[in-house]
């Protein structure tokens, strides 16, 4: 896990080493352990490492073959590299270090840009083709490392954050209002923009073609998509449930190579607590961390937001280290400021907590595990996929659909939002268009319940799965911890992707359909219908201890909804009733004085878009007022 960035002129120009050195060290929080440059002509590369496999300077990068020729740095962990290694070796390849990076220089040397498809791992890197004059930028699959990148037509800069680009002094700071009208509907953005006009984000499962010299502007090539391939003749539930057991205990322990020591997230859910009863088969006295919540003025559903009981109960169980951090409501005050800092590209929800947990495991290990995706891949969203059941044809349905994912603000309250000259810059652009864009590879129709629940996980593992990974590579690098994700192991979302969606939530066209707003959407859900990962529950059930695998899922969130009408009114009155915050050169005042009435009186749930707008105020304060390379001001 590491901190890259790069430098490329296209007309050919002497890159400049200092230059990445500078953008590199922009993000020195992403690798501390050491540091590098390199440079070759028009290619300038900088890297900041975080010390994982083969902690001596053999593993330093940048790294290059012996000949000079090929040349990489490299963000990520690639799970199988020694099998990898061992398949090169055989053809003749040597090697002088331990470090999975020296596997990726020599697969690119050996396969080429087709290389990725051999890895099973998370990563970003860059491989400068001296021979062929061309920079090869890549990401995984699913996304679960970040990789930026900018042109003006004449250079290219990338690098693993936004803040490294700003670095270079060479781009503008300017908000981009489609990405702008994106976030302020879905609490995400789906296309490939950032907040930052022409900052873009590499997407998952692509790469970024750079050749200098070749009169060619950059192209990017996707190279790897979901697809599902059930058919409805699978196998019975029982034996499909051995196999998800099997194939989930291997990508565990496959994630577990690592030099220095590994804990685990716990949560009182099942995910994370499945992660940890495999690890800790493996590695003796695991730690594991958990954020609990002072549920002294939380009221409804959300005084069972605290998980620490359970947690503990299944810390207890497995035998684990457990460590736990207890959340107040004038922390999310004291951490603003360096959560967006380190956010830079907002997604989601709210995610202080996640910053206080990976605070508090980077005090005692280096890697840490964490239970994100398996409700995407294996339906732990029940509420969402049927929505639209009643939809005639594919117009119908993503129409509809399109309506439900308007998480923040509606298309019709729009102009309200945005303040005049936003509304004259984005014209008859609409968030729909980025919506329907997600549906880009997919090639089904919409025509039967459960092909609609599979487009439904198709949207979700490609938007908000993925704002989720993004989301916690910079709560966790911004403590210098490597986070993985072990239910994106290759082979278990392959395996994944063959289930039929009857075996992972069962078929409720009539099932309640909660507002993403609503606390304890999972609860209100189930008191009317059947529970979501039916298949994987199942699984699990070899996996934990029985006292664990029955619990009921819970979501990982603060009664913020309680502390936004109590405790920290103070403090959104003094951010966003204050006529000089810096959203009202984007946003209207009235309106958002409108939100805040509205969630204070109890007359609406708005702690989504309270959270969101709290986060765009930081935002702008840190990269529009702020040096953004300098730490944050409060």
């Amino acid at each position: 896990m590491c901190g890259i960035a790069g430098i490329v002129h296209l007309d050919g120009r002497p890159a400049d080493e200092a230059l990445a050195k500078r953008m590199a060290d922009a993000i020195a929080h992403r690798g501390p352990d050491g540091e590098g440059t390199y440079a070759d002509g028009p290619v300038a590369f900088g890297h900041r490492r975080l010390a994982i496999l083969d902690l001596t300077n053999a593993g330093g990068q940048p790294m290059s073959t012996d000949s000079g020729e090929t040349t990489v740095i490299h963000n990520g962990e690639i799970y199988n590299f020694a099998a990898l290694r061992g398949h090169l070796e055989g053809q003749g390849h040597r090697f002088r270090s331990r470090s999975d990076t020296e596997v990726v220089l020599h697969a690119y040397d050996a396969w080429g840009d087709s290389c990725v498809e051999r890895f099973n791992g998370m990563f970003a890197f860059a491989v400068w083709d001296q021979r062929r004059q061309r920079v090869v930028v890549a990401r995984d699959r699913y996304g679960v490392k970040p990789l930026y990148w900018w042109t003006d037509g004449a250079t290219v800069l990338f690098a693993s954050e936004i803040k490294a680009i700003l670095a270079s002094r060479l781009v503008a700071r300017k908000v981009s209002v489609g990405a702008l009208s994106e976030y302020f509907t879905f609490q995400n953005i789906f296309t490939d923009r950032t907040l930052f006009e022409g900052i873009r984000l590499l997407p998952a499962g692509s790469r970024l073609i750079v050749e200098p010299r070749s009169g060619r502007q950059p192209r990017v090539e996707r190279w790897w998509d979901f697809s599902f391939t059930s058919d409805g003749s699978a196998a019975e539930q029982a034996e499909l449930s051995v196999r998800v057991a099997e194939t989930f205990r291997e990508g565990v322990t496959r994630q577990l190579v690592s030099d220095v020591p590994v804990g685990s997230y716990l949560s009182g859910g099942m995910d994370s607590s499945s992660i940890a009863s495999i690890a800790s088969r493996h590695l003796p006295r695991l730690s594991t961390f958990t954020a609990g919540f002072d549920m002294s003025s939380a009221s409804g559903l959300e005084i069972t937001f605290d998980e620490r009981v359970d947690a503990e109960a299944t810390a207890n169980a497995l035998k684990t280290d457990h460590y736990e951090v207890v959340l107040h409501a004038g922390d999310m005050e004291h951490v603003m400021p360096d959560l967006i800092w380190h956010l830079e590209d907002l997604r989601v929800g709210q995610c202080y907590p996640n910053y206080y947990v990976a605070r508090l495991a980077s005090k005692f290990v280096k890697v840490v595990l964490s239970g994100s995706g398996g409700d995407e891949l294996f339906g732990g969203y029940p509420w969402r996929y049927y929505r639209e059941a009643g939809a005639t044809s594919n117009d119908d349905f993503l129409a509809g659909y399109y309506s439900s994912w308007q998480r923040l603000v509606h298309d019709d309250d729009k102009p309200a939002l945005f303040a005049p000259h936003v509304r004259a810059e984005l014209g008859d652009e609409t968030p729909f268009d980025a919506f329907r864009s997600v549906f880009d590879g997919w090639e089904r129709p919409f025509t039967t319940p459960e092909a609609r629940v599979e487009a439904s996980l198709y949207f979700e593992l490609k938007t908000f799965l993925h704002g989720l990974l993004l989301v916690e590579d910079k709560v966790s690098m911004a403590h210098s911890l490597e986070t993985r994700v072990p239910f994106l192991d290759n082979e278990l979302v392959d395996l994944a992707l063959s289930i039929p969606p009857h075996f992972k939530t069962p078929t409720s066209p009539s099932a309640p359909r909660p507002d993403e707003n609503t606390a304890g959407k999972k609860l209100l859900y189930e008191s009317q219908s059947s529970e979501g990962k039916a298949i994987l529950r199942q699984a699990m059930g070899a996996v934990l201890p029985p006292s664990v695998s029955g619990r009921p899922k819970q979501g990982f969130s603060a009664p913020d909804a309680s502390w936004f009408r109590g405790e920290s009114v103070d403090y959104l009155n003094r951010l966003l009733r204050d006529p000089n915050a810096a959203v009202y050169e984007y946003l209207d005042p009235r309106f958002v004085a409108h939100v805040l009435d509205q969630h204070t009186s109890g007359q609406a749930n708005c702690r989504l878009l309270i959270w969101s707008l709290l986060s765009f105020e930081w935002w702008c304060r840190a990269f529009l007022r702020d040096d953004p390379v300098a730490p944050p001001t409060r």
